[in-house]
Formats: C-alpha cells, sequence, structure tokens
C-alpha cells in the first residue's frame, strides 16, 4: 500500500469521528455509506446497495464522509514543461564547428580568469608574508594587526578554492 493511499485513508477516517454530531443535528440520515476495498480504498454514498455488494463493500454505520483531497504531488520542473512547449533552441542540436568554437572561447575565458586569480593568490602571499606581515601605522592595537592577519589568511584559502573550481572547469571542457 503506498503512502497516497494510507494518506487519503487516514484523512477520510479523521471526520467520521468530528463530523457524527453535527450531521446528526442536520438531520441527514438515511443515506447509507459504503467502504469499497481496493487500491485506493472508497468511501461513497454513490451507489446503490446491489453495486455495493458486488464489489464487496461495507456499510458503515452513522453519517456520510468528508473528503479532505490529498495535495497532489509536485512535478520536477523537467517534467512539468512537456518537449512541445520547449522553445527550438533548447531542443536543437548545435552545429559541431560551433561547438568547438564555443568550447574554444570558454577555455580561453576560464583560462584568463585562472591566471588573474593565480596572480592576485601570489601577490596576497607575498603581502602575507608566512604569517607576520608587516605592520601598518593604524594598527597600534595589536588586536587589529591580529584581525587583519587572520582576513588575509582566509582570503588566501578563498583564492586556492576559486583557482581550485577553475581548474575543475577547464578540466570538464573537451581537449582542443
Amino acid at each position: 500500500m503506498n503512502l497516497h493511499v494510507v494518506v487519503t485513508t487516514m484523512l477520510a477516517l479523521l471526520p467520521l469521528a468530528v463530523a457524527a454530531p453535527a450531521s446528526a443535528q442536520s438531520g441527514a440520515a438515511g443515506t447509507q455509506v459504503y467502504r469499497c476495498p481496493g487500491p485506493p480504498v472508497l468511501y461513497t454514498d454513490a451507489i446503490s446497495p446491489k453495486e455495493a455488494a458486488e464489489r464487496g463493500c461495507r456499510t458503515i454505520e452513522g453519517t456520510p464522509i468528508t473528503i479532505i483531497q490529498a495535495p497532489k504531488p509536485r512535478t520536477a520542473p523537467s517534467e512539468a514543461t512537456p518537449e512541445s512547449s520547449r522553445p527550438a533552441s533548447a531542443t536543437a542540436k548545435v552545429d559541431p564547428a560551433t561547438q568547438r568554437q564555443r568550447d574554444s572561447d570558454a577555455r580561453r575565458i576560464l583560462q584568463d580568469e585562472l591566471r588573474r586569480e593565480e596572480d592576485k593568490l601570489a601577490a596576497l602571499q607575498k603581502e602575507y608574508n608566512n604569517g607576520e606581515p608587516e605592520r601598518r601605522g593604524d594598527e597600534r592595537n595589536y588586536q587589529r594587526y591580529l584581525d587583519r592577519v587572520a582576513e588575509m589568511k582566509a582570503a588566501i584559502a578563498r583564492k586556492e578554492a576559486d583557482i581550485a573550481a577553475l581548474k575543475r572547469e577547464l578540466a570538464k571542457l573537451p581537449a582542443p
């Protein structure tokens, strides 16, 4: 039995306890409610006693059942967009020569960015001076100096992570 059927069944049974006193007061007696087996379990008052007997349904004593619809499961964005509604450019093949040119441009851009980031990292490491950068005039308070050293160390770690990410992206591109 799947989760949707269990939840639907539980939600269908919950109002029985709550709705029984209310419907008894409203005078809605006389309608027979049936519980029919099978996946999913069906609660209905819309079938005749003969149909209920044929389907193996049992009568439920009391009042009509209030059904609360379970929320519909969300679909992934790719499932929600059918093929026919996608733009032609999203499904069209790209000419191999055009794709090679795009890959070449992407490689060049990534290599340029990698070079710039490596230069910035070298400058940061030079200024960091193995954890002992020169003190500046505005750092009379030793804690300010320590804070600047910590910021420099964090900046170096970020640059190293950026460089590693650029190298991973370059590795994903096809060889020239």
